[in-house]
């Protein structure tokens, strides 16, 4: 009997429809006479989950008893006995009961296939075992049930269920999911907006993975080799060189392009391992391309256009991105080029971008970073074996009795030059070209011990030793001082891209930028000095180190930067070479310097702006919203004090209650002006203590009518770190918003939350709500919503609580209210000391 085949459902969050899509499929099935049954299916009451099982074969449970209560399983021997075509479990992650055969269903079900049943099941993507940090991370639910990857991986069948959080929130809205005593709290924690969109895209990108293994699995079984543009793959073809950062980069803005491309960095090496690049830059490579969310690969290959392109078809890739050829114009007599022929051999599958860069055409000889010049031992030994090395082989050769001949002796002496030029250096090797030739003539070519050259071969054969001893020394100290100059330009190019990226990027630190210089020319001090014309004393616009020096006269090196500025270094002297760039670095410091006082002085345009404008609506403010509560308390004064007119009691106590609500609602407007000026001023200084809310919040409401707010805040929530007074004045200002726009059909909702580090406190109204675009809009001063009257205040309730909010550590947001309304949200810090409430999904949230 052959293994059963498994179908998983796989959810993106509780309720998105898997136990519905699963209970349809076998719907479909007994249609088409599958023996089909339901060994188990939870519906958690959801009407129409309850309606699907109509019609199918339930199969009984186990029941089994536990601390006192008695839960129900699945019964494995009873599906096994029944032994039907198809099983549906559902809820592939669960945990069963002590005492059940098996502890987690998973593993029910791996029975079930290996007796051959096919079985159709259901998980979440929060289930699966390797996602459980992410996923804490994101909702601030520890998954306590989960389900190895590989056992859903193995599955033959995975089929997304997906629906958009807005949906999803609606299905909650709606009763769908879950009971309406667990529904606030589920909208609020575990059912964000934020929450389900990060779920949703972790099951869709988990899904893309097991689709592109079915893909590859069966491009292997039927031996497809062209590629399949299913997805975008840019296969960056790297040679060890400064240009592969180029193509790195050209690389991730064209995958940026297209949603879903994947980077794929790969280096080929010869078998041999003699062309092999520098490691060093290879390890900067990575690096990057792993910060850039790519992949490096090193690839063995002998033919690297071939070994390229294996590669790139390999990985099902649809682009190839290659560097223009550093080769020079002359050594295309060596073939056409990497480039040229992976692009003539590609064909019509893959498409090859041929990319500029700073090393085209400077030759193929990759710049080795040795450091600096031959140091004094090397010189020492480069001396010693070009001209004390010939006197002892010619000691040697003399001694010997059989001779090897001219020939093998020229050889000889030219392998000690050579060694020398390696050593020394030029001159090392002159002399051992000129100490070899006078030893070869002097005493081993005829007439002996003499300078005389009698045969001409040997005077040609001299000749042609000195040439070519010349000719190798001259080589090898040109690629000597090359190697020096290059690393010294490399280390120059780094310097200077760090320059220019810092621009790129906007920096404006200029105590980081002079903490650059002091490290890369190892000074004890670096001073940025300006004045404002010559007859005027210098001053320090900036510096790093220990005593920096005041004058550029006094610094050990000084670099002018424009008239009246200077760049002065004080630890050692530099060469004249390092002062060009020296140069870069204070033209950037000056730069910096000059950014940092625009920004300051747009910083104080943008304050002086916002000061206008706040002046000029609370002008506006005054004229109206102040005046109206004097003019009714003047008013009734001038009522009261006229002695036209006998009051009764009633009237004067009218009168006085009239003068009493004006004084009340001047104090409130004249207070929220004053906290938005403290706010405007940066005089705001919380008081921060560990406090509960129940302590704080019942005190805010003491403005609102009685019976107009439902307040819920659980005695399990942990401590906040808080201002109180602060924390009363938002919560007051909060609510009384919230009342003044509440329909009144129902009270308005307060209910706090714990979730991971933060305490959240939920005002909930009824009314029409606020449009996404005017969400951030209401909590500007002197802003009022709609229609507001005039008289309701001066539009500084919400910006002042966002302010004390902000303040305090804390933020202060606008949301949607599911079925119509708006939500403040008030995040709060919790105390490091508090007792934290576990949050926790609701009890058997799986649909």
């Amino acid at each position: 009997m052959g293994r059963g085949i498994l179908r998983i459902y796989l959810g993106a969050a509780p309720g998105v429809g898997k136990t519905y899509a699963m209970l349809s499929e076998a719907h479909r099935r007994v249609e088409r006479g599958t023996d089909c049954v339901v060994a188990f299916v939870e519906h958690h009451d959801r009407p129409r989950t309850e309606v699907m099982l109509h019609g199918l074969e339930l199969l009984s449970r186990r029941e089994l008893e536990y601390r006192g209560t008695v839960f129900t399983e699945m019964d494995v021997d009873a599906v096994l006995e029944r032994a039907p075509a198809v099983a549906l479990v559902d809820e592939l992650a669960h945990t069963n009961v002590p005492g059940s055969r098996h502890a987690k269903r998973w593993q029910d079900v791996e029975e079930l296939l290996r007796a051959g049943i096919d079985v159709i099941s259901t998980v979440n993507i929060q289930h699966l075992e390797s996602l459980g940090d992410v996923v804490e991370s994101i909702t601030g639910v520890r998954q306590r049930e989960t389900v190895p990857d590989e056992v859903v991986r193995r599955a033959d069948q995975i089929e997304l269920v997906d629906m958009s959080p807005q949906a999803l929130r609606r299905r909650m809205a709606h009763g769908n999911i879950y009971r309406p005593d667990k529904m606030d709290a589920a909208l609020s924690n575990y059912f964000r907006p934020g929450n389900l969109t990060a779920l949703r895209e972790l099951a869709l990108l988990w899904v893309a993975d097991r689709v592109d293994e079915y893909l590859q699995q069966y491009r292997g079984e039927h031996n497809i080799r062209t590629t399949w543009q299913a997805r975008e793959r840019i296969v960056v073809g790297l040679t060890g060189g400064p240009e592969g950062r180029t193509l790195i980069r050209r690389a991730s803005r064209m995958a940026a392009k297209g949603s879903g491309s994947e980077i794929l960095a790969v280096y080929i090496a010869r078998s041999d391992g003699l062309t092999s690049a520098s490691p060093k830059e290879l390890a900067v490579q990575r690096t990057l391309v792993e910060d850039l969310g790519g992949t490096f690969h090193h690839v063995i290959g002998d033919d690297i256009p071939a070994a390229l392109l294996e590669f790139a078809r390999g990985v099902n890739a649809t682009q190839i991105v290659l560097g223009s050829s550093r080769r020079k114009t002359w050594q295309y007599i060596y073939g056409p080029g990497v480039g040229a022929t992976v692009a003539r051999e590609s064909g019509p599958d893959l498409d090859v971008h041929i990319v500029t860069h700073e090393e085209v055409a400077k030759g193929r000889g990759l710049p080795m970073a040795r450091g600096a010049r031959l140091g004094r031992a090397r010189i020492l030994w480069g001396w010693l074996v070009g001209v004390v090395g010939p006197v002892l082989l010619a000691v040697v050769l003399r001694g010997m009795e059989d001779a090897p001949g001219l020939a093998n002796d020229v050889l000889l002496f030219l392998f000690l030059t050579v060694a020398a030029a390696l050593l020394g250096g030029l001159r090392p090797a002159l002399a051992s070209a000129a100490v070899g030739s006078m030893l070869l003539n002097y005493w081993f070519t005829p007439p002996t011990h003499t300078l005389t050259v009698q045969d001409p071969e040997n005077l040609v054969a001299i000749v042609i030793f000195f040439a070519v001893a010349v000719a190798v020394s001259s080589v090898v100290d040109l690629a000597a001082r090359r190697t020096h100059q290059a690393a010294r330009l490399r280390a120059e190019s780094e310097i200077l891209s760090f320059l220019a990226g810092s621009v790129l990027r906007g920096e404006t630190a200029l105590d980081a930028l002079l903490d650059r210089v002091r490290e890369t020319f190892a000074m004890e001090s670096v001073a940025l000095l300006e004045r404002s014309s010559d007859v005027e004393p210098w001053t320090c616009a900036g510096s790093v180190g220990p005593a920096p020096v005041t004058r550029p006269d006094d610094a050990d090196v000084d670099m002018p930067v424009g008239d009246n500025m200077a760049l002065a270094l004080s630890g050692r002297v530099l060469p004249a070479e390092d002062r060009r760039v020296l140069g870069a670095f204070a033209a950037q410091a000056a730069v910096v310097l000059d950014r940092q006082r625009l920004v300051g002085e747009a910083e104080q345009a943008r304050r002086l702006a916002e000061g206008n404008r706040i002046r000029t609506a609370l002008l506006a403010a005054v004229s109206h919203d102040l005046r109206t509560p004097l003019a009714a308390i003047k008013a009734a004064v001038s009522s009261l004090r006229s002695d036209d007119v006998a009051w009764s009691d009633e009237d004067e106590a009218e009168l006085l209650e009239g003068i009493e609500d004006g004084a009340d609602r001047l104090d409130h407007l004249v207070g929220n002006l004053l906290d938005m000026s403290r706010l405007q001023t940066g005089t705001v200084t919380p008081l921060i203590r560990e406090i509960d809310l129940d302590e704080v919040v019942p005190m805010a409401l003491g403005g609102v009518p009685e019976g107009s707010v439902d307040l819920d805040i659980p005695e399990t929530l942990p401590m906040v770190a808080v201002d109180p007074g602060l924390l009363e004045r938002v919560v007051a200002n909060i609510v009384e918003n919230a009342v003044k726009y509440n329909p009144g059909q129902e009270p308005v909702a307060v209910a706090a939350s714990a979730l991971g580090g933060r305490v959240e406190l939920r005002v909930v109204d009824r009314g029409r709500g606020v449009p996404d675009e005017a969400k951030e809009r209401i909590f500007e001063p002197f802003q009022r919503y709609g229609d507001a009257p005039r008289g309701a205040g001066v539009g500084l309730g919400l910006a002042v609580s966002r302010g004390f909010a902000e303040a305090m550590g804390g933020t202060l947001d606008a949301e949607d209210t599911p079925g119509g309304g708006l939500t403040m949200v008030l995040t709060l810090t919790a105390a490091p000391g508090g007792i934290r409430a576990e949050a926790e999904l609701p009890a058997r949230a799986t649909s």
